[in-house]
């Protein structure tokens, strides 16, 4: 908050941490008071009071580099949420601003490249001015991707992201120097800064593919995934401003990245343990309700999950954003259970509310419905076949190219243009796939048990087709994959292989989902990696990685092998 206090320690620490009644007015705002002022705006955002935290920090927005920081990233943050036009405008306009207040406090002439040969004698605004302006690069590039959709847009986010990233370069260099004092607050604060986009940019660079990141090394990016999260780790411990961005970076890694682009292993352990003294510290704070009620999701607890999910949603109403975030989580664990008429209404809520993909949300009512009987299907009111034909008219374009999981989408409900459409078999559990979900499922034996009765009674009903269809191959991998799944969660690691063999022997049989044969194969790898038969295991993925391409969702399933090959290093035996 304001700096108006007699600056005793007592008084600062209550300040610091609990002063979210009434904030008042600075009569003036130095580095130090600048940085108190953020914090009790961070503060204000995670006790769910968005509009105060706007309020403090917008007086100060244009003269303060601090200030400005805050005050786009909260609107940023909105923008990206809610994919609203006018939303994306404002935020734009507002980090443009803070580009430009950031600019002022840099060092005279200061250019990318040239920060380390000044490092000697750069002062401590100096070096704030740096960390803040990589800063707002970041959320410019990322409101760039998410507001045009030409090339030349993307092109541009992303010299705006190396230009981030060589700033974060350098001020690593300032921070290992000797010329700093290492003892003062503002130090401090810096170093947690440098330690959040040094750890964030190694462990985002980490995650791509080996094809894609050797390009991005020749053109000045690395990344080091053991650095990344070294650093992250530091940061969240150094009770800095970006401490706790420190903290949500990684819960997100581990609650989220590691589970869609990764083999499903995250450290929940961590996650526990990074959530809990924010738990104790904002305990109705929307964001750290849905962390907490997302590591129930992932640990199985889902009965437990569902509960928290809700507490997170009646926790606020100003920002609807995070209510649609716990929709599409509330969808899911219903999903996993098999809850369909539940699991529809906030597939429903999220159609009618949230912008972010309209034509996903579509797909998946449609799948929902799919999943239920006639009964509770025609009690919605709803056409499935009519919401099929929808998808392909909502796809969106980033960059020029369409989103993978909408061109999935779109691709899949293809089948119910016809005069007498093919119904799709279990539409559901395939995107439960797509988004990795049966590893959540697969914590649970009893409702793992429950999608495999499903599952059967899929694979009974395609065998007695007495008019198979020109898509009754594609059905019957589909159907045998997701049942080896099933089985191989179940411990029956035998049977799950068979049906993973089949899926892999039919593989000329195959007219559409081409995708199927690449998964399975890397699902096989993964099954044998769980046996112990590494070199097996590194022979399917690799396999798959190698021998297959233009299948759909094939950037996700090589960010899926590049983990799985990074996780079979070290083993008895390595991966080639």
């Amino acid at each position: 908050m304001a700096h108006v206090s007699n600056g005793s320690p007592a008084e600062e620490e209550d300040c610091f941490e609990d002063a979210f009644d009434r904030i008042p007015a600075a009569c003036q705002m130095d580095l130090r008071t600048a940085i108190q002022e953020t914090q009790c705006a961070l503060n204000l955002v995670l006790n769910n009071r968005f509009s105060e935290a706007l309020d403090l920090l917008k007086p100060w927005s244009k003269d303060s580099m601090y200030h400005a920081l805050g005050y786009s990233s909260i609107l940023v943050m909105q923008a990206t949420m809610t994919f609203e036009q006018r939303d994306i405008q404002a935020a734009m306009t507002t980090i443009k601003e803070a580009l430009n207040t950031c600019q002022r406090f840099r060092k005279r002439n200061s250019m990318v490249g040239s920060l380390l040969s000044k490092q000697s004698n750069l002062q401590e605004e100096e070096m704030h001015a740096e960390l803040c302006y990589a800063e707002c690069l970041l959320q410019k590039a990322t409101l760039t991707f998410v507001q045009d959709e030409n090339m030349i847009s993307f092109i541009k986010g992303g010299i705006k992201i190396r230009t981030s990233h060589q700033i974060y370069k350098d001020c690593q260099n300032v921070l290992s120097s000797n010329h700093v004092d290492g003892q003062s607050d503002a130090f401090r604060q810096f170093e947690g800064g440098v330690k959040l986009g040094v750890g964030s940019f190694n462990l985002m660079l980490s995650l791509l593919p080996q094809r894609i990141l050797r390009l991005l090394e020749f053109i000045g990016f690395s990344g080091n995934r053991r650095f990344g999260l070294s650093q992250l780790r530091e940061g969240a411990a150094n009770q800095s401003l970006r401490s706790i961005l420190c903290a949500l970076t990684l819960l997100f890694y581990n609650t989220y990245v590691s589970l869609i682009l990764g083999t499903g292993e995250g450290n929940l352990e961590e996650a526990e343990a990074l959530l809990e003294p924010y738990q104790n510290k904002y305990p109705k704070g929307s964001l750290i309700l849905f962390y907490s009620a997302r590591i129930l999701t992932l640990r199985g607890q889902l009965e437990k999950a569902v509960s928290r999910f809700e507490e997170c949603i009646r926790s606020q109403s100003e920002w609807r954003q995070i209510h649609h975030l716990c929709y599409w989580e509330l969808m899911w664990t219903h999903s996993f259970q098999q809850e369909w008429v539940e699991a529809y209404h906030y597939a429903q809520l999220l159609c009618a509310e949230s912008r972010w993909s309209k034509a996903i949300y579509v797909y998946q009512k449609a799948a929902i419905l799919s999943m239920m009987s006639e009964e509770e299907a025609k009690k919605t009111g709803e056409n499935i076949v009519e919401l099929f034909r929808q998808v392909e008219g909502l796809k969106q374009r980033l960059a020029g190219k369409s989103i993978p999981t909408e061109k999935f989408a779109v691709r899949k409900s293809r089948r119910y243009k016809a005069t007498n459409p093919v119904p799709l078999v279990l539409p559901a559990l395939e995107m439960m796939y797509v988004w990795n979900g049966f590893t959540i499922v697969g914590k649970r034996a009893d409702f793992t048990e429950a999608l495999l009765v499903t599952i059967e009674k899929a694979e009974e009903k395609l065998r007695e087709d007495p008019n198979p269809s020109e898509y009754h191959p594609d059905d019957s991998c589909l159907v045998q994959m997701l049942k080896g799944l099933c089985l191989k969660h179940l411990g029956r690691p035998l049977q799950a292989e068979l049906c993973f063999t089949q899926v892999i022997s039919s593989e000329r049989r195959i007219r559409y989902d081409h995708y199927l044969v690449p998964f399975t194969l890397y699902e096989l790898g993964l099954l044998h990696k769980q046996q112990g038969d590494f070199a097996r295991a590194a022979s399917y993925i690799e396999n798959a990685k190698t021998n297959y391409k233009d299948y759909s969702m094939e950037s996700r399933l090589h960010f899926r092998i590049h983990a799985a090959l990074n996780s079979l290093k070290g083993s008895p035996v390595s991966t080639p």
